[in-house]
């Protein structure tokens, strides 16, 4: 990939018809597309310029994170809907690490039951559902009622984060451990930390090339932080509370 040296001198944040773009200089920061980037938040504008700010005489565009994601929240390169996103998300949460138990190892499952348990019952617990845990490889069935509430939950929430979570959700391989960062119940590390669960014990017993692992550790620290980060500065008012069914 050819390197981009630093361009400009400073960053700064204007607003435009309710909207908010980066300049760099006198420049306005533009998306692989060439449309003008802009965002509906503010704090996330300033958190964009600061990133830009932070680059040295090269710029590293990956570790850019959140540019990464405005830009394809803008430019929509494979012309996702809100729709797919959801349906993308909601049909993650049958191959999601914390249901997939060992049947191996009895220590490994004894850690796996002891720290990801507490979360699946949190899950089951704020959206009322219920969830199957397996020691196969066959994946867990996720009835249609589960489907339909994480769905409608998702809906509620609009297009840019609702990209956030897919993006957290690919990062770490876990709807329930992204929800359960976005609603503050675990930190990032945590949540990372319980996504390498298996690999980290691997690691205890056999071993680790120590910049590798810490190199992939730090990196789904930041791709989660940075999801989690734009799902709440794209999010103003959100809450979630189930309906309860109507009695006539």
């Amino acid at each position: 990939m050819a390197t981009l040296k630093r361009f400009y001198r400073k960053t700064n944040i204007l607003s435009s018809s309710g909207k908010y773009e980066i300049t760099l200089d006198q420049r306005k920061l533009k998306t692989p597309q060439g449309k003008i980037f802009q965002v509906d938040s503010k704090p996330l504008a300033l958190a964009i310029a600061t990133e830009w700010d932070m680059q040295k005489q090269i710029i590293d565009k990956s570790n850019m994170h959140l540019t990464a994601l405005c830009n394809t929240v803008i430019d929509n390169p494979h012309n996702y809907t809100k729709e797919d996103m959801v349906n993308y998300i909601v049909s993650s949460l049958e191959m999601d690490t914390l249901l997939f138990h060992s049947n191996e190892n009895d220590e490994l499952h004894k850690l796996q039951t002891e720290n990801w348990d507490p979360l699946v019952q949190w899950f089951c617990d704020n959206y009322r559902v219920n969830m199957i845990k397996t020691q196969s490889i066959v994946a867990p069935t996720i009835s249609s009622k589960t489907k339909l509430i994480l769905t409608r939950h998702l809906m509620s929430y609009n297009y840019s984060a609702v990209y956030g979570f897919m993006y957290g959700v690919d990062a770490i391989k876990s709807v329930i451990l992204t929800l359960a960062a976005a609603e503050r119940v675990i930190s990032i590390k945590e949540a990372v930390k319980q996504s390498r669960l298996e690999e980290n014990y691997q690691i205890s017993h056999w071993g680790s090339v120590e910049w590798f692992h810490d190199h992939n550790k730090y990196d789904l620290q930041a791709r989660l932080a940075a999801a989690i980060l734009f799902v709440h500065l794209n999010s103003y008012s959100v809450s979630y509370q189930p309906k309860e069914n109507n009695k006539n």
